[in-house]
């Protein structure tokens, strides 16, 4: 797997964090659209604990943007990007956490019963096995179990959603499942909510209103560590909205808003 994908001209002032764990390639679409206008890194993460995967990207940052950056994640790589602007405060001149995970366990626990409720009974019962599939580890590392599972979810994680580009890179199974475990047991303990009080830059959630992911679970947090957060919330949008139809074009228009507010 490369370490990163550099897109448009240097330098690169804006860093995109994929999520999964283990969607490399994810936000190949947004780095794309926006590397028309300046350079932008998409690095990949290979590590396969939080701890791993943070210092990864933090070096990632070191080695090859212009800091301090624009960190937008997605997802999990929301998250994770959370974690490394606490962890490297100078390195990032802001924050933009799309349809981030949320940063408190009570908030976690309504997401897959939110999905199963949007799939139809077949699609239903697929998605509760590969979810346990994915979670056991005596079970065997499969790439098309991962694909087939981000199938089932970007299915009920949408409003209306455009044709998938093709994955260009294999889902990470192994990743996947020990850094989520990861996350999820850190969750619990208000690790999430604890590191945010370290970050330093300014902080810009957007997200979908139909995304299952509850924005309550990621603002609230953040207030009680003290940030002053920028909110969107996009009509009509689930969980990626660039892949939104009809959100997608007010995502770009906020994201690149945003990015030149911060002088990147």
């Amino acid at each position: 797997m490369i370490p990163y994908r550099a897109w448009g001209r240097p330098p690169f002032s804006v860093v995109l964090v994929h999520g999964g764990p283990g969607a490399p390639g994810e936000m190949g679409p947004v780095a794309r659209e926006l590397s028309a206008q300046r350079g932008v890194l998409e690095p990949f993460q290979s590590a396969d604990s939080v701890a791993g995967q943070v210092r990864e990207l933090a070096a990632q940052l070191q080695r090859h943007a212009a800091l301090p950056a624009v960190l937008v994640g997605h997802s999990w790589g929301a998250m994770l990007a959370l974690l490394v602007a606490a962890a490297s405060p100078r390195a990032v001149a802001r924050l933009v956490l799309v349809g981030s995970g949320p940063l408190d366990p009570s908030s976690a626990r309504g997401i897959m019963a939110a999905r199963l409720e949007r799939l139809g009974p077949g699609d239903r019962a697929e998605l509760i096995r590969l979810h346990e599939s994915l979670g056991d580890p005596l079970a065997p590392p499969v790439p098309a179990v991962l694909e087939r599972y981000g199938e089932l979810v970007a299915r009920a994680d949408a409003v209306d959603p455009m044709e998938r580009e093709p994955a260009e890179f294999p889902p990470q199974p192994e990743i996947n499942r020990r850094v989520w475990a990861g996350a999820a047991a850190l969750r619990e303990t208000g690790y999430f909510v604890e590191q945010a009080r370290s970050v330093a830059c300014p902080v810009t959630v957007i997200h979908g209103d139909s995304d299952p992911h509850p924005i309550r679970g990621v603002t609230r947090p953040l207030e009680e560590a003290g940030l002053s957060v920028r909110v969107h919330v996009l009509p009509a949008c689930g969980h990626t909205p660039w892949r939104e139809r009809r959100a997608r074009d007010r995502f770009y228009a906020l994201l690149r808003q945003e990015i030149e507010q911060a002088g990147a």
